[in-house]
């Protein structure tokens, strides 16, 4: 009985993707259940799959992409605040890593905060010091902290005034 309903389980995927394949883009779901994550996959991604012999997934990668050039635009966000607990970082070793690297002095408006209990979790602030989003980054590594923040907070402006700072009364 449990064999049975695993194969008509499997045969009304199949079919979902056969009818989704004949008609349009897979779903969200339908892409999730592929392993992509539909709206943040890029179609430079899915021709990056051959390059690790994975052929057979590049028309599956293909139906839940969004073309490059009319991707939208990543989000930027004024300050962030990279949220952890040091009694987790035997759990993280990744996170520590970063946190205890000079990585974070690469940017001024990071902010380190220590949070007893809690997993490791970056908050995007706007401008104004609302926070807009939450990202759980748990399962991620130096690089991939390093890289998100590169690409989702602001730039400081360098400062024509910069001598101010030297020649403070």
């Amino acid at each position: 009985m449990h064999i049975m309903y695993k194969i008509f389980k499997s045969l009304i995927f199949f079919t979902l993707i056969y009818m989704q394949k004949c008609t349009a883009e897979f779903s969200t779901e339908d892409c999730a259940s592929l392993g992509f994550i539909k709206a943040n996959l890029l179609c430079s991604s899915c021709d990056q799959l051959k390059d690790f012999s994975l052929d057979q997934l590049v028309d599956h990668c293909k139906e839940c992409c969004h073309n490059d050039d009319s991707a939208p635009k990543e989000k930027k966000y004024a300050r962030a605040i990279l949220e952890v607990c040091t009694c987790k970082f035997p759990a993280y070793p990744q996170i520590q890593a970063f946190v205890k690297s000079d990585r974070p002095t690469k940017f001024p408006n990071l902010q380190i905060k220590y949070v007893r209990g809690l997993d490791p979790i970056i908050k995007l602030l706007d401008k104004d010091g609302i926070v807009k989003d939450t990202v759980a980054i748990e399962k991620w590594n130096t690089d991939s902290v390093e890289e998100f923040l590169n690409t989702h907070l602001e730039k400081e402006e360098e400062d024509d005034r910069s001598y101010l700072k030297t020649n403070q009364i």
